[in-house]
């Protein structure tokens, strides 16, 4: 992509009613765009990184036979008043009325929607097990938007909704998607500082499990526990001291962002609705469930968080918006030649690249747009390089000289 084609642009200073690193940064180098607390448009650049994330997120519910769909936005207040949610999380909910005096809310989470509509194919247990998921906007009132990405009104979210036939099924699945969990993180460089937390699973079970980003600016205070590499919530440590896997009391203090998490719902939404199937006795039973969720635009927040320096973003490969940032710093015509046919021989060999060629910005403010925004491989053709291209990656400070032909 051609960088004088972007309609939007970097800007000189941090947004000022902005506290977190991640809404500074992704604001300044022109990645998202503040609307009102909690709430952002995705850029160009934003949109790619956001994709990303959540094509990662779909391989691996792909892979572990999640099967994709999309429901409404639009939740009537009848199937939230079967489950008591239309007054027990009456604060978070955005209630809006219809026409003729109809009620609706804004779904901040969907198992009132999947659960009646599963309901419509779940006769025998023949019909189980199996697992919908959907990559949608959510709407939470959030009393305090105030972290960019990581707290918003308006959110990404991916949630799986999984149906068994009883619990050994149903913790069967629950390992499977712990499993899949890991390998998201791990494919978003967030593996080795991403933690299973034990949290409290309310009244439906004794453990419900968040995954925690360890991050200095993060809200929430977990408990690390090295010897099995899990974590436990500030909730849970108030009722045991120590780790409930292995029982070790010697847990390291850490602040961390959540970024994912799991529940075994077990009949909490399938009583309601009377969900039910028929076993191999002829007996009815109500159908077990589960809920897993991972939130990309969170992601696209944490990793700011975490892979920054003073002067811009340090993106993975995985999630960058392009792989190279090929930058002309020259005006001559032979310059200017040289980076043109980089460009035409990346895009040939199918690599993703952000070609700076606009004229007006100096050589300065281009390497500083550049740090700004990130992007894993920096290519340099200028006066200087006599032919070549300098090579640099975000992460690095050494640079190396190299020939077109050998970038790719």
């Amino acid at each position: 992509m051609l960088q004088s084609q972007l309609f939007t642009k970097t800007k000189k200073e941090f947004a000022k009613d902005e506290e977190s690193i991640n809404a500074k940064l992704l604001i300044k180098a022109g990645y998202i765009d503040k609307l009102a607390a909690g709430i952002y448009s995705f850029l160009p650049l934003g949109l790619r990184v956001l994709v990303k994330i959540e094509n990662i997120i779909r391989e691996e519910m792909n892979a572990v036979g999640c099967q994709e769909i999309l429901m409404p936005a639009l939740h009537p207040k009848e199937n939230w008043e079967k489950t008591g949610r239309w007054d027990s999380i009456h604060d978070i909910l955005f209630k809006l009325e219809g026409v003729r005096g109809s009620e609706f809310t804004l779904g901040p989470t969907h198992e009132e929607v999947v659960t009646p509509l599963v309901k419509q194919f779940v006769f025998s247990y023949k019909d189980l097990p199996f697992a919908v998921y959907q990559i949608q906007s959510k709407f939470r009132n959030e009393a305090r938007a105030k972290s960019g990405l990581l707290r918003g009104r308006e959110f990404r979210m991916k949630d799986v909704y999984s149906f068994h036939t009883d619990e050994r099924d149903l913790n069967e699945f629950y390992e499977k998607m712990a499993q899949a969990y890991e390998r998201v993180w791990e494919r978003l460089s967030l593996g080795a500082i991403t933690y299973k937390t034990f949290a409290s699973g309310g009244s439906f079970s004794k453990y419900s499990h968040e995954y925690q980003t360890v991050c200095t600016s993060g809200e929430d205070e977990i408990y690390l526990c090295e010897k099995c590499r899990l974590a436990i919530n500030k909730e849970i440590i108030a009722e045991q001291d120590s780790c409930p896997q292995c029982g070790n009391k010697e847990l390291v203090k850490k602040n961390g962002i959540e970024v994912g998490n799991i529940f075994q719902l077990k009949t909490k939404y399938s009583e309601p609705f009377k969900l039910m199937y028929q076993d191999e006795k002829g007996e009815n039973k109500l159908v077990q469930m589960g809920c897993y969720g991972i939130g990309p635009s969170r992601l696209m927040g944490t990793i700011v968080e975490v892979f920054h320096d003073e002067d811009g973003i340090i993106w993975p490969e995985s999630v960058a918006p392009f792989k190279y940032h090929l930058l002309n710093l020259s005006k001559e015509g032979k310059v200017k030649k040289q980076a043109d046919e980089l460009y035409d021989h990346l895009i040939k060999k199918g690599a993703e690249v952000l070609y700076d060629d606009r004229t007006e910005p100096t050589p300065g403010a281009k390497l500083k747009d550049a740090d700004l925004l990130g992007l894993p491989i920096r290519l340099v053709v200028s006066d200087k390089t006599d032919g070549k291209v300098e090579v640099k990656t975000r992460n690095s400070t050494e640079t190396t000289l190299k020939g077109i032909k050998e970038i790719f």
